[in-house]
């Protein structure tokens, strides 16, 4: 039973004692306000006289009530304090507990703001085995959530230092206004510059005002989710395959993005010289160079440059072995 639930229990146990207290004294020839005031100062042990002198009969009903009422009284407030004391202190361990884990976490991503588009992203996340730190400022959307979490206004350096931002890879702002997530673009891009940023739009006219605030990425769900339903009704088939290979973890395939750093084997050589298809068994997708431009399909005449990204398809074990080909 919850230390709540026992206090109401106790509550209203102590104000039956207190309505068949003031009955009795009603019956011994008590008026209704004396009755009561006799009742309350006998169960409290406040120690004040008698209202009324009580003969023989009055005495054994005083102190039949005197040991029912006092047990009641001291019941009840033995339960409040536990019900007090026990949620703030759970409370209290459990912030320590969580705070000691954050600092102890690196190359996490921090989600801001539990609604419904930082719930799919955190749940993306875990799936793909990626930790997360989950800010909120409401403590209720947080109760019972598996990943660390953060009570606080986001919008607070103190609390994005407290959810680990100076050891993430990415943070994801996810609030509800636009104006809330161009601030704490603002505020993560001042404390890490470093950091990768994804925050959301409502409107298409806030991207711009994120970019310049520091995001990397603008994400606007309405519009993303209205050009993918028309890619459906266009091209089902394609749409299915990509969405699959992108979002569903549980396949044995999907799709990575390998940076090649400058001290790679592979800089300067070309895709044919490299023959990554033969060497991993992976399918070469496209190749995103330094300069930002995609190059879908790339022939065999193709130099990988150092800070290019391959685009690759495969299995866990094809994708590893792009990885040791490029030297990450």
């Amino acid at each position: 039973m919850s230390p709540l639930l026992r206090f109401g229990r106790a509550l209203g146990v102590f104000g039956s004692v207190i309505v068949v207290g003031t009955i009795g004294y009603l019956v011994l020839g008590f008026g209704f306000l004396d009755a009561l005031y006799q009742t309350v100062t006998t169960i409290t042990t406040v120690g004040f006289r008698e209202v009324h002198p009580l003969d023989a009969a009055g005495q054994v009903f005083t102190i039949v009530l005197i040991l029912a009422g006092v047990g009641t009284a001291l019941y009840t407030l033995s339960v409040l304090l536990e019900a007090l004391i026990e949620g703030n202190l759970r409370q209290h361990m459990e912030k320590r507990r969580m705070d000691h884990h954050i600092k102890h976490m690196s190359g996490h991503v921090i989600v801001c703001g539990w609604g419904r588009v930082g719930r799919a992203s955190a749940h993306y996340l875990s799936s793909v085995g990626r930790p997360v730190v989950v800010v909120d400022s409401d403590l209720e959307r947080l109760r019972g959530l598996d990943c660390p979490t953060v009570v606080g206004d986001v919008t607070d350096d103190s609390t994005l230092q407290a959810a680990g931002i100076a050891r993430a890879h990415a943070l994801i702002t996810a609030l509800d206004t636009d104006a809330d997530n161009v601030y704490v673009s603002l505020s993560s891009r001042a404390l890490r510059p470093d950091l990768v940023i994804i925050a959301r739009a409502r409107n298409e006219e806030s991207t711009s005002k994120l970019i310049r605030a520091g995001a990397n990425r603008v994400v606007n769900p309405q519009l993303i989710g209205g050009r993918r339903m028309g890619a459906f009704a266009l091209q089902p088939h394609v749409s299915e395959f990509l969405d699959v290979v992108v979002h569903d973890a549980t396949l044995d395939y999907r799709i990575e993005e390998v940076e090649v750093p400058a001290t790679s084997q592979l800089v300067g050589r070309t895709l044919s010289e490299a023959a990554l298809r033969d060497t991993s068994g992976a399918l070469l997708v496209a190749i995103r160079s330094p300069s930002g431009k995609f190059i879908t399909n790339p022939s065999g005449h193709t130099r990988i440059e150092p800070g290019a990204i391959l685009i690759t398809l495969g299995n866990d074990g094809q994708l590893g072995a792009v990885r040791a080909s490029v030297g990450r």
